[in-house]
């Protein structure tokens, strides 16, 4: 095999329960996360030596800390020899979203390597490789509906959610991860405890008590540093939507609806960074061809 193109699906998170601060610094969690039809387009090929990476739009940040790079560290020294490649990723997914676009490109470029290197890597090996990349690559290689414990990388599949539109979001400021920890760890004291009710909504098949039962802990905090991630929400709900919350640690909104119409006429209304609609898929890697 010489080339392989694969699909690198995005994610939000219909819950975001943090349980507590743990001794090695992360977060306890309980969070429900949902692969959706947002995609980065990952492009691998064979290679004479080493590693290249290009991306477009152009990053400017340094090719080692990009999670591709560090995935295909990692897969080389776990397989024991070298993994020549050329990889080029076509970015759709905003960083800083709360969508886990570098988690899902890793996941993409694992399973693109084991399939061209023929590793014959299972799934319980990729996921050991993937949670030293980080904490959301393991959802990612699967996707779909998963609840995520521990740090997020417990993970236990969940009924399908019943059809539904995401109104998508995200503002033009961002929020760094950790000060947005801090100021929950400062001014909260309990969670919303919304997982649960996500779990019931999804196993009733109601879109309604789906929408109604999402939350983040992280919305509030993050909101006071960024507003719209409030304002975003409101819009949603005042235009019809049946429920709306932040993605991850943000900045990302999303309202769920039941038509796409209605989705699309509520973005209308937002002066956003990034905005579009989206649907939930049931997987996380998708590859396209290969030869």
């Amino acid at each position: 095999m010489k080339n392989i193109r694969l699909r690198a699906y995005a994610k939000v998170n219909y819950s975001l329960d943090v349980l507590g601060l743990r001794d090695d610094g992360y977060h306890d969690i309980r969070t429900v996360l949902q692969s959706i039809s947002l995609f980065d387009g990952v492009e691998i090929e064979s290679a004479e030596r080493g590693f290249s990476l290009a991306v477009e739009p152009r990053e400017v940040c340094p090719v080692e800390e990009n999670t591709v790079y560090r995935a295909w560290r990692l897969l080389r020294e776990s397989a024991g020899r070298e993994l020549p490649v050329r990889i080029r990723l076509e970015k759709n997914t905003p960083s800083g979203a709360g969508l886990g676009g570098g988690s899902a490109d890793a996941a993409a470029a694992l399973v693109g390597m084991n399939e061209m290197f023929g590793l014959g890597l299972g799934d319980k090996e990729l996921r050991s490789v993937a949670a030293k990349v980080g904490a959301d690559v393991p959802f990612c290689l699967a996707g779909g509906t998963t609840l995520g414990e521990g740090i997020g990388d417990d993970l236990s599949a969940l009924p399908t959610p019943p059809p539904h539109f995401i109104a998508l979001a995200k503002p033009h400021a961002g929020a760094n991860t950790a000060k947005v920890y801090r100021a929950y760890d400062e001014f909260s004291r309990r969670s919303r405890g919304d997982t649960d009710e996500v779990v019931s909504a999804l196993r009733s098949g109601d879109p309604r008590s789906l929408g109604a039962s999402v939350g983040n802990d992280l919305a509030s905090v993050t909101a006071k540093l960024v507003p719209e991630v409030e304002e975003y929400a409101s819009v949603f709900l005042e235009s019809g939507a049946f429920g709306a919350s932040m993605s991850g640690t943000g900045t990302s909104v999303y309202g769920i609806f039941d038509a796409k119409e209605e989705a699309e006429a509520a973005l209308s209304w937002l002066d956003a960074r990034f905005s579009e609609v989206f649907e939930p898929v049931s997987k996380g890697v998708e590859v396209v061809n290969s030869s």
